[in-house]
C-alpha cells in the first residue's frame, strides 16, 4: 500500500518538502532572532516575554497555511486536502518549533533561574548558531567539502547577526 502512495508523488516531491521545510526554518529563526533582540530592548517581563515568543510563531504558522491554502485554491481551484494537506503541515512546522529554543530559555527566566537580561540575548544566540549549523549541513549537502560547510554556516549566521544587529541599531 505505502509503495502505491509514493509512486503516485512526483519525482522529487519529498525532497521538494524538505527543501521547502528547511526555508520555512531558516525565515522562522531569524524572524524570531528579531524578536527577542526587540524584547531585549523594551521593558517586558518573562510572561509578555514568551506570550510575545509564542504568537508570533503561531501567528507566522498561521499566515504559512493561509497563504499556502490561497496559493492552492487559485491553481487548483479547489481547498488542498488529504496528502496535501498534510504536506502543507508538515513544511510549515519549523514555523513553531522556532520558537522551542527562546521559549525555554525565558521559561528558565520566569523561573528565576537566570535573569531575562541574559535569556534574551541567548535565545538570539541559539537561534544565529542554529542556522550556522543548518548552513553547515546545506554546504556538507552540496558536496564541497568541510570548508565549504562551514562558509556555508558562517554565511548563514552572518544573515542571522546582520538582523540582531539592525534591530539593535534601529533600538525597537
Amino acid at each position: 500500500m505505502e509503495d502505491d502512495r509514493r509512486a503516485e508523488a512526483p519525482p522529487g516531491a519529498e525532497t521538494g518538502a524538505l527543501a521547502d521545510r528547511l526555508k520555512e526554518r531558516i525565515y522562522a529563526t531569524i524572524t524570531m532572532i528579531a524578536v527577542v533582540i526587540g524584547l531585549s530592548l523594551g521593558d517586558v517581563g518573562p510572561l509578555g516575554a514568551l506570550a510575545t515568543v509564542l504568537t508570533t510563531a503561531l501567528g507566522l504558522w498561521l499566515a504559512a497555511l493561509v497563504a499556502d491554502q490561497q496559493a492552492h485554491r487559485t491553481v487548483h481551484r479547489r481547498l488542498a486536502n488529504g496528502r496535501e494537506l498534510r504536506r502543507m503541515l508538515y513544511v510549515s512546522s519549523p514555523l513553531l518549533s522556532c520558537a522551542v529554543g527562546p521559549s525555554v530559555l525565558i521559561a528558565l527566566a520566569a523561573l528565576d533561574v537566570l535573569s531575562l537580561d541574559a535569556a534574551l540575548p541567548a535565545a538570539a544566540g541559539v537561534c544565529v548558531v542554529s542556522l550556522f549549523l543548518w548552513g553547515c549541513v546545506g554546504g556538507l549537502r552540496m558536496g564541497g567539502g568541510a570548508l565549504a560547510a562551514v562558509v556555508a554556516g558562517l554565511a548563514d549566521a552572518a544573515i542571522g547577526v546582520a538582523v540582531a544587529l539592525v534591530k539593535a541599531a534601529a533600538g525597537h
